[in-house]
C-alpha cells in the first residue's frame, strides 16, 4: 500500500497547529467538493484523500500514531505490544534461527493490513501466524449521507442501511458540508476472525433558502421599510429557531448590518455553545405613490435642501 502523506495533502508540515489543518482542510474541501467538480474523477479522489487526511490529522491521539508510524498507524497498539520501534534499524530475519521467529525484526516496512502484512506472513509461514492462520483487518467502506441544513441544527439519531444491514448512528448538532465522520468497527467483514473495518461517513448538507452558513455562522436579510429606516423603529425578524426584535436606529442606510450573538449555528462538539447571526438590511422603497404622497415627498425633499 502506497504510502499517502496526509501533511503535503493539506499543504501543511509537521509542525502546522490545530487551526491549520482546521483552515486547511476547509479550503481544501470547498476547492475540490464533488458538486463543484461534476464528473471530475481527479477532483473527486482529491477530496476523499483530502478527508482521510482531516481525519487522521485532527484528531490528536490519530495524530500522534501517524507521525510515528505513518502508513501504519492504525495498527500502533499491536506495534507498542510488539515492542516494535519504527526508529531503530531494519534488521534481516533468518529463518534457520532458533527461539522466537520475530524476535529482533522491526522492519519499517511491516504493515498490518490485508495486502502487505498477508504477503509478510504467507512468504514466511504459508499463511499461518504461529501455527494459527493469520487474521486480517475488514475492508473500509465510504458512504454520503444527505441532509438539509436544519437536519444538523440539533443532535438527533438516525438508522442507516450499509451493505444490508441497518446501522443506528448519532449525527452531533454543527457538522458540516464535506464532513466526514467514522463509525469504527462497522466496515467490511476481516477474514479469519480478523476485526471489521471502519464505516467514513460524508456528509452532504443542501443550502437553507433563508440563511447562509459559514462554519458557526448564519447570514440572512431582513427588509426594512423606508418609513422605520428614516425614523427608526422596531422589526421581528426569523431567526434558524424562531423570531427577534430589533430596535432600527434612525437614518439607517440600506446594507447596514446587524449581529445577534450566539443566535447562529451550533459549534461541532461543543454542546450549548452557537455562533452568532449577521443580519443585512434591506430598506424597501415605496411603489406605487399616490397624488398625495409624491406631493409630500416632494416636499421632504425640498426641507432636505
Amino acid at each position: 500500500m502506497a504510502f499517502i502523506d496526509y501533511y503535503e495533502i493539506l499543504g501543511l508540515t509537521k509542525s502546522a497547529t490545530e487551526s491549520d489543518i482546521k483552515k486547511a482542510y476547509r479550503k481544501l474541501a470547498r476547492k475540490y467538493h464533488p458538486d463543484l467538480n461534476p464528473n471530475d474523477k481527479e477532483a473527486e479522489q482529491k477530496f476523499k484523500q483530502i478527508n482521510e487526511a482531516n481525519e487522521v490529522l485532527s484528531n490528536a491521539e490519530n495524530r500522534k500514531k501517524y507521525d510515528k508510524y505513518g502508513k501504519d498507524w492504525k495498527h500502533a497498539d499491536e506495534f507498542e505490544k510488539a515492542g516494535y520501534n519504527p526508529n531503530q534499524q531494519q534488521r534481516s530475519y533468518s529463518s534457520n534461527a532458533g527461539g522466537n521467529p520475530f524476535e529482533g525484526f522491526s522492519g519499517n516496512s511491516a504493515n498490518f493490513d490485508g495486502e502487505d502484512f498477508s504477503d509478510f506472513f504467507q512468504g514466511m509461514f504459508g499463511g499461518q501466524r504461529g501455527g494459527r492462520q493469520a487474521r486480517f483487518r475488514g475492508q473500509d467502506l465510504n458512504a454520503e449521507l444527505h441532509l438539509n441544513l436544519r437536519d444538523v441544527y440539533t443532535t438527533h439519531k438516525r438508522t442507516l442501511s450499509v451493505n444490508g444491514k441497518n446501522i443506528r448512528i448519532t449525527i452531533p448538532a454543527g457538522v458540516e458540508n464535506g464532513q466526514v465522520i467514522k463509525i469504527a468497527g462497522h466496515g467490511g467483514p476481516g477474514a479469519n476472525n480478523g476485526p471489521a473495518g471502519d464505516l467514513y461517513i460524508t456528509f452532504t448538507i443542501a443550502d437553507d433558502p433563508g440563511f447562509k452558513r459559514d462554519a458557526s455562522n448564519l447570514y440572512a436579510d431582513a427588509e426594512v421599510d423606508l418609513y422605520t429606516a428614516i425614523l427608526g423603529g422596531d422589526i421581528i425578524v426569523g431567526t434558524f429557531d424562531g423570531k427577534a426584535k430589533l430596535k432600527v436606529k434612525p437614518g439607517t442606510q440600506n446594507g447596514t448590518k446587524v449581529k445577534l450573538k450566539g443566535k447562529g449555528f451550533p459549534i461541532y462538539k461543543k454542546e450549548g455553545s452557537f455562533g452568532d447571526l449577521y443580519i443585512t438590511y434591506e430598506v424597501k422603497i415605496p411603489e406605487h405613490l399616490s397624488d398625495k404622497e409624491k406631493e409630500l415627498f416632494t416636499e421632504l425633499s425640498k426641507l432636505h435642501k
